[in-house]
Parts: structure tokens; C-alpha cells; sequence
């Protein structure tokens, strides 16, 4: 058995990866394009160790975490690592601050996605690092500031960062589908709206949460695509929406009737004066089914009609009786994108001669 090193700079160092930054030569903030999961799960791992450390070396861990201002001075706190508006105030309490992890890990109340996660990343460190004496938790503190690394990728401009992004994802990077498309389309946004269009691709992300948000761009997907998938989420949504000409056209048009309708239906939560309670339960029997090969015509009829609840209710109603059919023939996978395809297709058709004749009508 090989002998454990005896310092830390034996320890083979371990890459953590490449990061974006868009970042000024004379001002030392930066933006982080890429890596701030990465860096927020560093900060996390820092303050479990620092909460189980001696003052003494909990304090040199503060120290880069965050700098303490000073009433003497009349300077702020400094923090190393800001995130995004909506988590910020969270990650400083609770995380950067020196008696704060303590606090996180007695929270017990519901919170939102990502300060759910958080809180459970602190716990699973927490649990883990209590097995430590001082001197491992001194250890492991050391190799983390010293042998673990980061590929920096600087620019200065946004527009050039988000080319640089893309690129980087194209050589292998473990980038979201999701985060790319965001990268190319909010990327794509006018510099003056682009932070609100960043906002709310953000709210539609934390209302669906993560993994059901990457769903609903698989479905977005096979409306436009209406037939079986035969490349790459991104390569067919690049290829099949053409709204993504128009970044905020697609953000308006698309994205948000779409997330709206995803959500109302993976709730069955519609709302209106009336049907609703019908409505809901053919979504609930929906909801229930071992396949979603359902979702896409679902998606397409919800998001152009949703104010029509009478034609809401009429259209689920006849979903779930073919969706059910389909279970009960045991139709194969295949069966069932054709015939949801279909349906599909026939949802856009209607709409694009609707289009037309309200055109021709303007006319």
C-alpha cells in the first residue's frame, strides 16, 4: 500500500475545468459566463470545512470567502463570489458569513429550487466532514486552495465571451443543453434588454425547475420537429424553430406561452371561470401515464388556446381517451411520436390558417 503524501504539494493536483469571465483589465469584478456552479460549490465546500475547523484556521478560511470591511475604513464586506440577485442575499447569510452554516443546516421550511439545493449539498458536506479530525479537515482545506485548478477564459466584452462559450462547449466541455441555448439566445438580445431577457429566462427556470425546464425544450423540440427526434436536442432546435432568428420573438412567442402551458399542465393547475376542475383531472389522468409522447400536441393546443376553456376541455378530454388507447394497445414508442406527430401538425395547421385568415381579414 502506498504511503499517504506527507504534504499537500505531493498530492496530485485536480483540474476542475474551464471557466468564462468577462472581465475589464482595469477593474478586478468580473462576470461569470461559465463556472459559477462550480465556484458556488467550492464557497459551499469552504464553509462546511470552516464550520468544522478551531477559530484559527476557520478564520483564514473566512478570509477567502470574503473580506471583512472595516468602520475605521468605511468599507463594505467584499465577497469573492456573488450570485445571481435572487440567491445572493441567501448565499451571503447563510454560506459566506462565518456563523451562518450553522443556521442553513437547521432551515426546515420550503424553499425555492436552488436554495433547496443549497441547503442540501450543505447538509450531505456537513455530514460527511463531521467524520474528520482537524487535521484531515486542515488537509483537505489545503488541497482545495492549492492543487485544485481552474482554466481561466477572460474577455472583456459580452458578445465575445458568448462566442467563446460556445466554442468551448463545441470541444466537450459538460455543458446544458440548456445553458448553450441561453448562451445563443439571450446572447442574441439587444445589450439595453438583455438583462431583463436574462431575468426571465431565469423565473421560467426556477418556476419549472431545472430538469423539467431541459424537458420542456425536448418538447418544444418535437412540436416543431413532428416526428421522431434524429439528432441532438440542439441541432434540431437550431435546425426546426425559426423563431430562434428573432431571439426575443422566440422568448415571447415561444418560450414563455410554452413554460406557462408546461407548467399549468404538469400542475394540472389550469384556472379559469369555468372547466376548470374537468380540465384538471384529464391533465391529472395525463400526468399519470408511464410515456409523455402526449406532451407535445398538449403543449401546442394549451399555448394557443388556453383562453378558450371550452376548446380546452373538449381537446384533453380526446387526449386522454387516445392516450389511454394507446396504453391499452400497447402501441410502441414509435406508434405513439408518429401518431402524437400527427396531432401535432394538425395543432399547427389549424393555427397557421387562423394566422392567415385574421391576415387576410386585417387586410
Amino acid at each position: 500500500m502506498q504511503p499517504e503524501p506527507v504534504g499537500v504539494e505531493d498530492m496530485l493536483p485536480y483540474f476542475l475545468g474551464s471557466i468564462v469571465l468577462i472581465k475589464q483589465e482595469a477593474n478586478p469584478e468580473a462576470d461569470v459566463l461559465d463556472g459559477q456552479q462550480r465556484l458556488t460549490t467550492i464557497t459551499l465546500l469552504r464553509s462546511a470545512i470552516r464550520k468544522q475547523m478551531t477559530e484559527d484556521n476557520a478564520s483564514e478560511l473566512t478570509r477567502l470567502i470574503y473580506q471583512k470591511g472595516s468602520e475605521i475604513l468605511g468599507t463594505a464586506d467584499q465577497f469573492r463570489l456573488s450570485l445571481r440577485e435572487r440567491d445572493r442575499e441567501l448565499f451571503q447569510t447563510y454560506v459566506q458569513r462565518e456563523n451562518g452554516m450553522a443556521e442553513l443546516l437547521k432551515l426546515t421550511e420550503e424553499l425555492p429550487e436552488s436554495h433547496h439545493h443549497l441547503r442540501t449539498n450543505a447538509r450531505m458536506f456537513a455530514e460527511q466532514l463531521c467524520k474528520l479530525p482537524e487535521q484531515k479537515l486542515l488537509r483537505l482545506a489545503q488541497f482545495i486552495v492549492r492543487r485544485c485548478y481552474l482554466v481561466v477564459v477572460s474577455t472583456p466584452g459580452l458578445d465575445s465571451a458568448y462566442r467563446i462559450f460556445s466554442v468551448l462547449n463545441s470541444r466537450g466541455l459538460d455543458l446544458s443543453a440548456t445553458d448553450i441555448l441561453k448562451s445563443e439566445i439571450v446572447g442574441a438580445v439587444d445589450v439595453v434588454q438583455r438583462d431583463a431577457y436574462t431575468r426571465r429566462w431565469e423565473d421560467f427556470e426556477e418556476d419549472l425547475g431545472r430538469d423539467a425546464f431541459t424537458d420542456l425544450f425536448s418538447h418544444i423540440r418535437m412540436v416543431y420537429r413532428k416526428a421522431k427526434p434524429k439528432g441532438t436536442l440542439l441541432r434540431e432546435i437550431r435546425e426546426h424553430v425559426p423563431e430562434l432568428k428573432q431571439p426575443t420573438v422566440f422568448l415571447d412567442k415561444v418560450l414563455k406561452p410554452m413554460a406557462r402551458a408546461y407548467a399549468e399542465i404538469l400542475g394540472a393547475s389550469y384556472e379559469s371561470a369555468s372547466h376548470a376542475e374537468a380540465i384538471n383531472s384529464h391533465l391529472e389522468w395525463l400526468n399519470r401515464l408511464e410515456f409523455t409522447d402526449w406532451m407535445p400536441p398538449a403543449l401546442a393546443f394549451m399555448a394557443r388556446h388556453r383562453q378558450e376553456s371550452a376548446r380546452v376541455l373538449g381537446f384533453f378530454k380526446d387526449l386522454e381517451r387516445l392516450a389511454y388507447a394507446m396504453l391499452i394497445r400497447k402501441s410502441g414508442v414509435n406508434e405513439r411520436i408518429e401518431r402524437f406527430a400527427k396531432l401535432t401538425a394538425e395543432i399547427e395547421r389549424e393555427a397557421d390558417l387562423s394566422r392567415r385568415k385574421g391576415g387576410d381579414l386585417r387586410r
